[in-house]
């Protein structure tokens, strides 16, 4: 029988807020699959919620990261070259907006804010890419979790629409640019999962409702799903695959109609 092994394999994942984040789900099923994973957690207010997780996943490097900290993010790549001296993956789930911007019109967004919003959620993976390069010398795969409004307009998702297109393309410059090391760049374009992180959104039961109407597969996704995706992006059996936006939303990208 064919299985997604990932024995002897060396993953980071960053972005465990708790046990709805889809960042857990994903290091559940590395893990699950025999993958040993370094975690991090944003801030001491954070730990709690992160560290009982990180026990079961038998994690034996666990570090904060807040991106915006300078040296954080570096402590945590210098903790795995010193505990692995490699790394094989890396699941990045990191994403912010000031909560005006993120409740507010895009045209109102401050210059400030829009800096913000871009430095935490697309250029600290730029940054992991970075840092992982070396630790990759026999390749490796990148991933990191996108939406549906980065391709077309959603209302209530105002700023994050632009960041997160800009880490789209992000994904396939860094796919370009790493490819020749055998290192893939792939992002998960999840559909609308109930997570902290949504809860920052007005309106997203409606969101919701709204892909259970018009997604093909009349259902939403949930966060469990995502994270086999992102096992399977982790594995061998996308050594192919590379550049690449994966849309795990019931198939709700493909009606192409802007919600309201």
């Amino acid at each position: 029988m064919e299985i997604l092994d990932l024995k002897g394999r060396k993953g980071l994942v960053v972005g465990i807020a708790n046990e709805h984040s889809l960042a857990w789900w994903a290091a559940h099923h590395f893990r699950n699959a025999g993958a040993e994973l370094a975690i991090t957690y944003v801030n001491d207010k954070a730990k709690p919620h992160v560290e009982p997780l990180a026990r079961q996943l038998e994690a034996p490097i666990l570090l904060p990261c807040n991106v915006t900290v300078l040296g954080q993010l570096e402590a945590v790549f210098e903790a795995i070259r010193e505990t692995w001296g490699r790394l094989d993956f890396l699941f990045h789930a990191v994403a912010w907006a000031r909560k005006e911007d993120l409740h507010g019109r895009l045209t109102d967004c401050s210059a400030d804010g829009f800096a913000e919003s871009m430095a935490v959620s697309c250029h600290s993976f730029i940054s992991m890419a970075k840092l992982a390069e070396p630790l990759m010398d026999q390749g490796g795969s990148l991933m990191t979790l996108s939406y549906y409004g980065a391709e077309k307009v959603v209302d209530h998702y105002n700023v994050m629409g632009p960041v997160k297109a800009a880490l789209e393309s992000s994904v396939r410059y860094l796919a370009h640019e790493l490819g020749s090391k055998s290192i893939r760049v792939n992002a998960i374009s999840a559909g609308a999962v109930q997570t902290r992180a949504a809860s920052g959104i007005t309106h997203f039961d409606e969101l919701l409702n709204e892909t259970l109407r018009k997604a093909p597969l009349r259902r939403t996704v949930d966060a469990c799903e995502v994270g086999r995706t992102a096992l399977l992006l982790a594995s061998d059996h996308t050594a192919a695959i590379t550049g690449e936006v994966l849309h795990v939303d019931a198939g709700f990208h493909i009606d192409g109609m802007v919600f309201h």
